[in-house]
């Protein structure tokens, strides 16, 4: 099927370029042409007028975990489930991530390489869900933060042979634990975990095959070591410095903020265990001036949630991207970090992040203009997945064209 949309805004991603009233063809092949008016010659044409619409790239989440279940204490529900389990509930979220407009998720800590699976499953057509970037399970030191998922590993020979391990799985990435984190009892968030010198080694062998690499930081001292040591993306990093954010710059380090992932812990006391809310409390404020500081001195930002994480559901990143306007941000920035900014995260920018002829069509159909207000992004009303129509929100669609009438 070829689709035709019609009488709509786009947001190209191009930039800061807007086509207030276009058009856009596209098919499974991709996008194949956008602008004030497209030319068809298809057969198997079926036209959707966007009049009062807009039209941008799927929503990329850059950071979630794929079968935990956001239940207070994730860990602990996840350290007595098997591998069907977890694939099962990777399904059904899926599922709940198309349903807002995330077309994409990068994928950073699902035991059993569950995950993997998932992709594979996802991109040969056997179930549908968003495009999947995979890390598998992480890389942790013994004990390290979240090792009830992980392959735990001390020193370069040994971290070594746990990217090999990954790699050989097929993971698309690696995702390390730099420092300690909030929801792994008995550990303190700050605290350095893996040395520089273990955190390059997983790099360079990521590096050899040119993966890329994420780790989890906290504390000002593992954040520099991963810096340091070449990671790709720096997630959460409620404790930078100035030294830090001018090493992200040096590196060309990416920041993965999710900011939504701590207030959803703190807005749930008595339902989260007690270690969790002193550890957050300890800490969010910090993590609101490091994303300020970091989006000032222009590090590049990629878009994430943290969703599996206590109450964080699939589809919040209209949250995550709400909570970066009022730190700062423009629409348009917020807009960005969740698309074209994501997909440099993963080293995917010529093929999805923006409405440009040739990419993938990955694409959301939404009321309203979103540069205007943020919340247009929920419910969209059609999303698109390599040029399949995977949702379509019928009252919504309804309602639409009620109040055109």
């Amino acid at each position: 099927m070829t689709y035709k949309l019609t009488n709509i805004r786009i947001l190209t991603g191009h930039g800061e370029e807007v086509i207030d009233r276009g058009e856009i063809l596209f098919n499974e092949k991709g996008i194949l042409d956008v602008g004030e008016q497209v030319v068809t010659g298809h057969h198997d044409l079926q036209e959707i007028d966007g009049t009062g619409m807009t039209v941008l790239a799927g929503l990329i989440d850059s950071h979630v975990h794929l079968g935990m279940d956001a239940s207070p204490d994730p860990f602990a529900s996840m350290k007595n489930e098997g591998p069907d389990d977890i694939a099962f509930k990777a399904v059904k979220q899926g599922y709940e991530f198309l349903q807002a407009g995330i077309t994409s998720v990068r994928n950073l800590g699902t035991r059993y390489n569950a995950d993997i699976s998932y992709r594979n499953a996802v991109s040969s057509g056997t179930i549908k869900g968003p495009r999947v970037f995979a890390a598998g399970s992480p890389i942790v030191m013994t004990g390290g933060h979240g090792h009830v998922m992980a392959i735990e590993a001390d020193g370069c020979d040994e971290v070594k042979k746990a990217a090999r391990s990954q790699l050989k799985a097929g993971a698309d990435l690696l995702k390390v634990m730099a420092t300690g984190g909030v929801l792994t009892k008995g550990n303190e968030p700050g605290a350095t975990q893996f040395s520089e010198e273990e955190l390059r080694c997983i790099c360079q062998e990521a590096s050899k095959v040119s993966k890329t690499t994420a780790a989890h930081t906290i504390g000002t001292e593992g954040i520099k070591n991963a810096i340091r040591a070449g990671v790709t993306t720096i997630e959460h990093a409620y404790l930078l410095d100035e030294e830090a954010v001018e090493l992200m710059l040096k590196m060309g380090t990416c920041l993965v903020p999710t900011l939504l992932a701590p207030r959803l812990i703190l807005d749930k006391p008595g339902a989260v265990p007690d270690y969790m809310i002193t550890k957050v409390k300890k800490i969010i404020d910090d993590h609101k001036i490091s994303f300020q500081m970091a989006y000032q001195a222009g590090v590049p930002i990629a878009a994430g949630t943290d969703a599996g994480t206590p109450f964080n559901f699939p589809g919040l990143l209209v949250d995550e991207l709400s909570l970066m306007i009022e730190y700062g941000m423009s629409p348009y920035e917020a807009i960005y970090s969740a698309t074209l900014g994501a997909a440099k995260a993963v080293k995917m920018e010529d093929e999805l992040g923006s409405v440009q002829v040739g990419k993938a069509a990955d694409l959301i159909v939404v009321n309203g203009n979103p540069l205007e207000n943020i919340e247009h992004l929920r419910e969209p009303l059609y999303v698109f997945s390599n040029g399949h129509l995977v949702q379509k929100n019928t009252s919504q669609t309804k309602a639409h064209l009620e109040t055109k009438v």
